[in-house]
């Protein structure tokens, strides 16, 4: 058989792709390529990363106080409050509340119930002025603060009432009360208890307001504090309950705001 002759024809060449051609921008450019876009972060995310602040378990400290400690480093509240010379976070319910019901005037005299560790009299101090008076009370140290009179002492004991009336020297224009009993777990427990310091607190309201003062008082949200509600109805013009934002929002803490006293019956 014969073999079949090569084929002398040289192969194909691929033809070459043809260009695409892009259409230029109105000014005569070519326009930018376009990648995909990363997405941005959430809002508050960045900060929430630069914020967050990981606490290692002591070996003689306890699970509980280190969720607590953390919690702490970790609330802006707390980083507010040091950053502008506050005590606690806590004097930032204060100032909410003063904002929203015009609690504190200059030259007003302020009893601060269980006022440790002082940054409720800080805020009422800095707002009476030389002309008015501040006067705390609290079983525990506090620290100095100028301007006020602090009276390391129980309130609960049966002289410490007297005492705060004749350090505050006249009838009161606004009775705070921020006085929390230690918790014990126990949900009910702890609301009776909270609610009986207040009761306590408005006996001495009741005793050392002004006409037209006001009173200022944490609760616990619950259903055991109709008594104490009656009577502040009865004795005060307005009375709201307020949650202020720097309540922690997992916490059952509320305030009474009782305004307009009406006078000892």
């Amino acid at each position: 058989m014969e073999r079949r002759k090569s084929s002398s024809r040289p192969p194909k060449q691929a033809k070459p792709a043809k260009k695409t051609k892009i259409a230029k921008t109105a000014l005569g450019h070519e326009p930018e390529k376009r990648t995909r876009k990363k997405s941005a972060p959430m809002k508050g995310e960045a900060g929430q990363r630069e914020l967050n602040v990981h606490v290692k378990t002591a070996k003689r400290r306890e699970y509980g106080s280190t969720l607590w400690l953390k919690r702490q480093l970790n609330d802006p509240y707390v980083r507010k409050a040091k950053a502008e010379g506050w005590r606690s976070r806590a004097a930032f319910k204060l100032l909410e509340l003063d904002e929203k019901f015009g609690l504190l005037k200059p030259g007003a005299r302020i009893v601060d119930l269980g006022c440790a560790p002082g940054g409720w009299c800080q805020v009422a101090v800095k707002t009476v002025g030389k002309r008015g008076r501040v006067v705390g009370v609290d079983y525990l140290f506090v620290p100095a603060v100028p301007g006020v009179e602090i009276l390391e002492m129980d309130f609960l004991d049966a002289d410490a009432p007297g005492k705060l009336k004749e350090m505050l020297g006249g009838a009161a224009d606004v009775v705070l009360s921020d006085m929390a009993a230690p918790t014990t777990g126990h949900r009910s427990t702890d609301h009776l208890r909270i609610v009986a310091l207040a009761e306590v607190a408005l006996d001495f309201a009741e005793d050392a307001l002004s006409p037209g003062g006001a009173f200022v008082c944490k609760v616990f949200a619950g259903g055991a504090e109709g008594e104490l509600l009656a009577r502040l109805k009865t004795n005060f013009e307005l009375v709201k309950h307020a949650k202020p934002k720097a309540s922690r929002s997992d916490s059952a803490e509320k305030y009474v705001v009782a305004i307009g006293f009406k006078g000892a019956s």
